[in-house]
């Protein structure tokens, strides 16, 4: 059975026609097909040499032996002064060369094929032209190498985009850093440069900075009250940036000033409760959470600490015979929250040897790589227990320590404050 019209097609060149786009059946209009088939005349030749891109064909040995019109043009040469007369290295900038014998050529001779390289050429006038080049090596039938086939591409587009990226990325660097530096010195000023000497008690503190690029919530200090009395406390303000740094501000200063006119920790932090329900009551709450601490020193037998809390994790207490557990300040709500919040207290006495800990969430919220899993208050106490008695320099040394080995998975910044009360001159350590 024969087949007509648009039935069985027999396969190109079973009736010894041409297989092209010239011979194929087309739904075009006579006068667009007459268009495209004009197009189709031009010869490859022209398609060679006038190509949107360079194309030169050299022996095994790098001489040349073919260019196109294109890439003479864009080196600003004559056919004749290269073909049979240089090598492709000899079009190449002195680095370009050591590269292309380094590499380039061997790659090219294991491999056969060398896709999208950076190069440079040189042009007649002693321009750089920035170019990407891929070579195939054309071998004959019984895989024996022939030529080389090198198609060059124009980069200089490319090279001027490139230049601007890194002009960008070197402006966003140092803009980064700029802000970096802004940040530290906005938090620097959020923390006491140096805390007071507090006779008979010894004291410590570290401040683990989770991201060089936000102001962190995160606070303490120590201060001299009246009657031989101090004050301390640390806290976390919700949030980061320059917001939690002025709320960060307000509560700092405003617990000193409440403390001087009422050093009871409970009225203190109700007082602070007050300033920051007030002032952040609106569209944009701000709240923290904190630990407020009253010392009174008790001669030689160490100080009495009288401890409130809003919110905050309880306190961690050192003995000096070793023992250690928390110092629980339950049902403390967070400050700022409610007008009428709960303070929880607690009262301690800091005996020679004994060591007190004051820290933020960051470190008992912090990953320890296995998904889902935080640190916790379990293996927080139970390295409090392995490293009692301990003084408050050796504590904060070991929490540093601690912190740095959960590396990106402590994502907050987290504070830390230590008092402890030395033991007695000739006591020796248990």
């Amino acid at each position: 059975m024969c087949a007509t019209g648009y039935g069985h097609d027999p396969g190109p060149g079973s009736r010894g026609e041409p297989d092209d786009e010239r011979t194929r059946p087309s739904a075009l209009p006579d006068d667009e097909q007459a268009r495209l088939s004009a197009l189709l005349e031009d010869s490859a030749e022209d398609l060679y040499e006038n190509a949107p891109c360079g194309y030169l064909s050299t022996s095994m040995d790098g001489r040349i032996a073919k260019i196109n019109a294109t890439l003479l043009n864009w080196l600003g040469r004559r056919r004749d002064d290269l073909v049979g007369r240089r090598r492709f290295a000899d079009l190449l900038t002195v680095g370009g060369r050591l590269y292309h014998e380094t590499h380039y050529a061997p790659l090219l001779r294991m491999q056969g094929e060398v896709s999208g390289i950076a190069l440079e050429m040189k042009a007649a006038d002693g321009s750089r032209l920035p170019v990407l080049v891929t070579s195939t090596v054309k071998t004959d039938g019984e895989g024996e190498p022939l030529l080389i086939r090198t198609t060059v591409f124009d980069a200089r587009d490319r090279r001027a985009y490139e230049r601007e990226l890194l002009r960008a990325r070197q402006e966003a660097e140092r803009e980064r850093e700029r802000l970096q530096r802004l940040a530290s010195t906005l938090q620097q000023t959020l923390l006491p440069p140096v805390l007071d000497s507090v006779p008979g008690l010894e004291v410590a503190a570290h401040y683990h900075i989770a991201s060089a690029d936000e102001v962190g919530g995160d606070f303490y200090d120590l201060f001299p009250l009246s009657q031989g009395s101090w004050g301390l406390f640390l806290g976390d303000v919700c949030g980061k940036g320059a917001g939690a740094a002025a709320v960060t501000s307000l509560v700092r200063y405003t617990l000193r000033a409440a403390a001087v006119y009422d050093p009871d920790p409970a009225a203190v932090l109700t007082n602070l409760n007050t300033v920051l329900n007030h002032e952040y009551n609106g569209t944009d709450p701000r709240f923290c959470t904190v630990l407020f601490g009253l010392l009174t020193p008790c001669g030689t037998e160490g100080f009495r600490i009288e401890l409130a809390g809003g919110g905050h994790p309880p306190a961690l207490l050192l003995r000096a015979d070793g023992d250690a557990d928390y110092l629980h300040t339950p049902g403390g709500q967070l400050i700022g929250v409610l007008p009428d919040a709960h303070i929880a207290t607690a009262t301690v006495h800091l005996a020679p040897g004994d060591t007190l800990v004051l820290y933020t969430d960051g470190l008992t919220e912090a990953h320890t790589g296995r998904p889902g899993e935080r640190y916790g208050d379990e293996a927080l106490l139970d390295f409090a227990r392995a490293l009692a008695p301990t003084t408050p320099p050796a504590a904060v040394e070991a929490l540093s320590g601690l912190l740095d080995t959960f590396g990106t998975g402590l994502d907050d910044d987290t504070a830390v404050l230590v008092v402890g009360v030395p033991r007695r001159t000739g006591e020796e350590r248990r």
